[in-house]
C-alpha cells in the first residue's frame, strides 16, 4: 500500500497485479463469457442436436448430449461463465431435464440486454423489466398447461420419450420409456410423491440397448459369498443385518495367558461355538437369505453355506435401505435381536451372470417400493449416455406424477410466451416495455435453435409457428422431420410444466444478476497462476477473460 506523499503520486488501493474491469467494459466481458457458454451447448438442443466429446487431462472421454454434463466437464475459468454452469446444475437438481434450454435462454437474455445497454438503458431498468416478464411468463404458462394423471400411462411414456430424445438412445427409446414409466409408477408413495433415488440404475456393458430390463425388486452388484451356497432361492425370507458375523475384538486391551495346548484348543472351539451360535440364531428365524452390511468370518461363511443360506456381505448402506423398501424387511443391528417379524420377503433370490460379472437379483417382491433397472449397451460410452438419458426420463416422469401438469414441447410454449409478452409489454409502457420486449424476443431463441439444429430455415420455421399461435393454436410446435408447425399434443411431444417454469425462472434470475455487475475486481496473490495459491490454484492459470477459451 503506497500513500501519496507528493502531488500527482497515484494512490494504490488494490494489491499489485490485481485486475479491475469497471463499467461498460465489465458488463461486456461478463456478457461475452456467458454467451460463449450458451454457445457451447446450443448445438445440443432438441432431438436433432449434436453431441460433444469431452476429453479430460487424463485422456478420459465423455460423449454426451446432456447440457449439465457438458458444462460440468468443461474446465470453466471465467467467473460469469461459472454462474451459467450453476443455472444448469440447479435445473438438473430441481427437474432433471431442460438444462440446455435454461442456459441457452440465459445467454439470449444477456445478448438482448446488450442491445438495450447500447441504447443507454440502465441495467436496473432492464432487470425490473426482466423480472416482470418472468413473473408474467409463469402466469401465461399455466394457461397452456394440461392436467395429466398417474393412470395415463400413454402420456407418461410420451414425456419419457421426449426427455430421452436426442440422447443417443434413438432406436430403443420406446422400450426404455416403458421401463422408466413402470419404475416410477412402482415407487410412488402414498402421498403421491416420487423419490427417484428408490430406483437403482445398474450399468452393464455388453448386449444391446434392447437387453435392458426392469427388475421388480433389487439388483445388487455382488455375488454369493461361498460356492457351496445355493445359486437360487425361491420363497426367500431375507434377513437384513447391519452387524458383523464375526468375533468382535475387545474394546479394552485384554491379555489371555494360554499355558497348555488344550487351553488353546478350547479357546478356538469357543470361537467356533460362538460363530455357530450366531448362524444358528439367524437360521432359527427361518431366514434363508442374508444380506450383511459388514464383514463375515470365514468360518461363519462355512456354517452359512452348510445351512444352505444364500449370503452377500459388505452391501452398501443405500442398497440395504432399498432392500428394506423392496422386501418389506427391517435392517437389524444386532443378530440376537433378529426375529421372524424383521425378515423381508421375495419370490426369488438368484445369482445371475450379466456380461462377465455376477450379480444378485431379488425379484418377485409383493409391492416393491424400490425397483432396479439394468441398462445394457455395446460400449461403455453408449451405456453412460443411456444412463444419463434414463436419469432424465425418470426424473421428468417423477415430476409429472407429482405436479400432474404438462406443456407441449417443440418450441410451442416459447412462441406462445413471446406473443403474449409482446401484448403485455404494450400495456406497461416506459423504458421497461423495451426490456419486456427483449425478453419476448429471447424466448424465440428456443424454436430458432431447434430449427437450426434440425437443418431447417430458422426464419421460415419461426414465421410459420407465429402465424399458428396468432390463430390461437397454443400447442403448435415444430415438427422436426418436416419443419411444419404441428399440434404437439397430437404428436406426443410433451414436457412437465416445472421444466419450463424452472428454466425461465433461473435464466431470468442469472441474467439479471450478471447484468447488475458493473465492476470485476480479481485479486492476485502468489505466483503466475492468477488464482490464490499461485500456479497450483486452478488448472491452466487464469485462462484469459474473453470468450476465446470456451469455443
Amino acid at each position: 500500500m503506497a500513500a501519496g506523499q507528493f502531488g500527482g503520486t497515484p494512490v494504490l488501493i488494490l494489491k499489485e497485479g490485481s485486475q479491475r474491469t469497471a463499467g461498460r467494459e465489465a458488463q461486456r466481458s461478463n456478457i461475452m463469457a456467458a454467451k460463449a457458454v450458451a454457445g457451447a451447448v446450443r448445438t445440443t438442443l432438441g432431438p436433432k442436436g449434436m453431441d460433444k466429446m469431452m476429453v479430460d487431462t487424463l485422456g478420459d472421454v465423455v460423449i454426451t448430449n446432456d447440457g449439465v454434463t457438458i458444462l460440468k466437464e468443461m474446465d470453466i475459468e471465467h467467473p460469469a461463465a461459472k454462474m451459467m454452469v450453476e443455472i444448469a446444475k440447479t435445473q438438473d437438481a430441481e427437474v432433471g431435464d431442460g438444462t440446455t434450454t435454461a442456459v441457452v435462454l440465459a445467454g439470449e437474455l444477456l445478448k438482448q440486454a446488450e442491445g438495450l445497454l447500447d441504447q443507454e438503458i440502465h441495467p436496473t431498468v432492464i432487470a425490473a423489466g426482466y423480472r416482470a416478464a418472468a413473473d408474467k411468463s409463469l402466469e401465461i404458462l399455466k394457461t397452456i398447461a394440461v392436467d395429466v394423471s398417474v393412470k395415463d400411462v400413454e402420456f407418461l411414456k410420451k414425456i419419457a420419450v421426449t426427455a430421452m430424445t436426442g440422447k443417443g438412445s434413438g432406436t430403443a427409446r420406446d422400450e426404455l420409456a416403458n421401463l422408466a414409466v413402470e419404475a416410477v409408477r412402482a415407487v410412488v408413495d402414498e402421498d403421491g410423491s416420487v423419490d427417484v433415488d428408490n430406483i437403482t440404475v445398474e450399468k452393464k456393458v455388453g448386449g444391446g440397448i434392447t437387453d435392458s430390463e426392469l427388475v421388480h425388486g433389487m439388483v445388487i452388484d455382488k455375488d454369493r459369498l461361498h460356492p457351496n451356497m445355493p445359486k437360487k432361492v425361491t420363497g426367500a425370507k431375507i434377513a437384513l443385518l447391519n452387524a458383523a458375523i464375526e468375533i468382535e475384538k475387545t474394546e479394552v486391551d485384554a491379555k489371555i495367558e494360554i499355558t497348555s495346548p488344550d487351553q488353546l484348543q478350547a479357546f478356538l472351539d469357543q470361537e467356533e461355538t460362538m460363530l455357530k451360535g450366531m448362524v444358528d440364531s439367524i437360521k432359527a428365524t427361518g431366514a434363508n437369505v442374508v444380506f450383511c452390511q459388514k464383514g463375515i468370518d470365514d468360518l461363519a461363511q462355512h456354517f452359512l453355506a452348510k445351512d444352505g443360506i444364500y449370503t452377500v456381505r459388505r452391501v452398501k448402506k443405500s442398497d440395504m435401505e432399498k432392500l428394506a423398501r423392496a422386501t418389506g424387511g427391517r435392517v437389524v443391528t444386532s443378530i440376537h435381536d433378529l426375529t421372524a417379524k424383521d425378515l423381508g420377503n421375495a419370490g426369488l433370490v438368484e445369482e445371475r451372470k450379466i456380461g462377465d460379472e455376477k450379480m444378485t437379483f431379488v425379484e418377485e417382491c409383493k409391492n416393491p417400493k424400490s425397483v432396479s433397472i439394468i441398462l445394457r449397451g455395446g460400449t461403455e460410452h453408449v451405456v453412460d449416455e443411456l444412463n444419463r438419458a434414463m436419469e432424465d426420463a425418470l426424473r421428468v416422469v417423477g415430476v409429472v406424477v407429482e405436479d400432474k401438469q404438462l406443456v407441449p414441447g417443440g418450441g410451442a410454449p416459447e412462441v406462445e410466451l413471446a406473443l403474449r409478452l409482446r401484448e403485455y409489454a404494450a400495456t406497461v409502457g416506459g423504458r421497461e416495455q423495451l426490456a419486456i420486449e427483449a425478453f419476448a424476443d429471447s424466448m424465440e431463441v428456443i424454436p430458432k435453435t431447434l430449427a437450426e439444429n434440425a437443418g431447417l430455415d430458422q426464419i421460415d420455421s419461426l414465421v410459420a409457428l407465429r402465424s399458428q399461435h396468432e390463430k390461437g393454436i397454443k400447442s403448435a410446435g415444430l415438427d422436426m422431420d418436416t419443419g411444419e408447425p404441428v399440434d404437439m399434443f397430437k404428436l406426443g411431444v410433451v414436457e412437465p410444466l416445472r421444466v419450463k417454469t424452472q428454466a425461465i425462472n433461473s435464466a431470468a434470475e442469472s441474467a439479471v444478476m450478471i447484468l447488475r455487475i458493473d465492476d470485476v475486481i480479481a485479486s492476485k496473490s502468489g505466483g503466475p497462476g492468477g488464482m490464490p495459491g499461485g500456479a497450483g490454484g486452478m488448472p491452466g492459470g487464469m485462462g484469459g477473460m474473453g470468450g476465446e477459451d470456451f469455443d
